[in-house]
This record gives structure tokens, C-alpha cells and sequence, in this order.
């Protein structure tokens, strides 16, 4: 069973949207499975503490390194990567997706306030990961976006196999267009080819308006797809 473990201020966000749908269905099955755990329950004082003030001066809070080591060390250690959602963190890609989803889960820590003791982050051997270049309120959302894109991708979640295949990002191309009934929208009727049986024609149909979207909409994409085409 893959495992994800969540150490939050906010335990009660979880499971939230992946009690839903496909991650919901595969949790119920028990395909995965869910704990949350609250950091504050590994405070030392009665007020339950789990920041303090920046060293060197300056705004905000700090998440101190002793509470969060007690809520790390209290979850079993069996070779689940450690991870922090955080904003500084390497971008978070599909192929990263991919490897964490095979494996045995993950443990995922959510910042909040300014960041996290950087002293916690080596001694636990803790990767940063970032869903993008923008700032939340606090890790947990991005967590949520962690766990679905993992869980997803798990044997029996997904309907059909063979679609995970051809999505955006897959074979380092945004994915194609998709189309549906009614034949005509408001005026605009189904690319003539996608009805034409001929699968072939589809399938090249296909890679070239995903090779053009990834053009114009994400040249960083493009110019890496292009080089491992040469």
C-alpha cells in the first residue's frame, strides 16, 4: 500500500478533496492510505509552540527544528522520501511524479509562517519541492496537489491505463486537443480527422497539434523535447 504522511498545523484540511473521486475511491479500496499528523502535538509547552522568532531580526515566524524533529521521528522510518512543499523547492515535475508514485509513499512536511529551521532541513535529509513560482499560505494545499498527482497514477486508480500515457508532460509535450459530442458547437464542428476511423492519421493528427501547443505555450518545454529529439 503507498503511504502518505502529512505533518500540518492543520491536520483538518486532510483528507479534504482526495476523500473525492478517483483518489477518494482508491482510498476507500484501500489502494493508499492517509495520515495526518498535527505538529503541535510534539510542542514541549502547554500553549502547544511550534515557531519562534528569526534569528538575525526581521518579520514573521519560524518553525522551530526541535518540534518538527519529534513529529518526523515519531512516523516510522521506512525509506519514504521526506519532502517540504516550499516555495524555494525544485520545481515539482511529472517525472518526479512518476518516481514517488512507485515507490512506498511519502512524508510530507507543510511550512508555514516564513519557512522552516534550516538546521531541521539537513539533519532530517528533507527535499524542498515547489508546485511553481508563486507563494501560498502554507504547504498544505500544495500537499493536497502532491498526493493527487501520485495517487492517480497507482495500479487500479485510473480507469484506463493506457491514458496516463498520452497526458500533458508524459512524453514532455503539453497533451493534444481533446474533443467530444455534439459533432457541431456552435458552428464549430469536430477536426475532420478524429471521425475519419483512420487511426494512423489520428495518432499524427495528434502529435503535431501537441508538438504546436507546446511551442507557443511553453517554449522551456519545447526547446528540451527538442533536444532530446537530436
Amino acid at each position: 500500500m503507498w503511504r502518505a504522511s502529512v505533518l500540518t498545523i492543520f491536520p483538518e484540511m486532510f483528507p479534504g478533496p482526495l476523500a473525492v473521486s478517483l483518489a477518494g475511491k482508491a482510498l476507500g479500496a484501500g489502494i493508499w492510505s492517509l495520515d495526518a499528523i498535527d505538529i503541535r502535538d510534539h510542542a514541549a509547552d502547554k500553549h502547544r509552540t511550534v515557531d519562534d522568532t528569526p534569528a538575525g531580526g526581521g518579520p514573521g515566524m519560524v518553525m522551530r527544528a526541535d518540534v518538527l524533529a519529534r513529529a518526523i521521528d515519531a512516523i516510522e522510518d521506512d525509506g519514504r522520501p521526506r519532502l517540504l512543499m516550499s516555495a524555494r523547492g525544485t520545481p515539482l515535475m511529472q517525472a518526479r511524479i512518476a518516481e514517488l508514485a512507485i515507490g512506498a509513499g511519502v512524508t510530507i512536511v507543510c511550512g508555514r509562517f516564513e519557512g522552516v529551521d534550516e538546521r531541521l532541513i539537513a539533519a532530517r535529509q528533507i527535499e524542498e519541492v515547489s508546485l511553481g513560482d508563486f507563494v501560498l499560505s502554507g504547504g498544505e494545499i500544495a500537499a493536497l496537489a502532491l498526493i493527487d498527482a501520485c495517487v492517480r497514477l497507482l495500479p487500479g486508480v485510473m480507469g484506463k491505463e493506457a491514458s496516463a500515457a498520452e497526458e500533458s508532460f508524459t512524453q514532455g509535450l503539453l497533451e493534444y486537443p481533446q474533443y467530444t459530442r455534439p459533432a457541431v458547437f456552435e458552428g464549430h464542428a469536430i477536426p475532420e480527422v478524429l471521425t475519419s476511423g483512420d487511426h494512423a492519421k489520428v495518432a499524427a493528427w495528434r502529435r503535431a497539434e501537441a508538438e504546436r501547443l507546446t511551442k507557443e505555450r511553453r517554449p522551456d518545454l519545447w526547446a528540451k523535447y527538442l533536444e532530446r529529439k537530436t
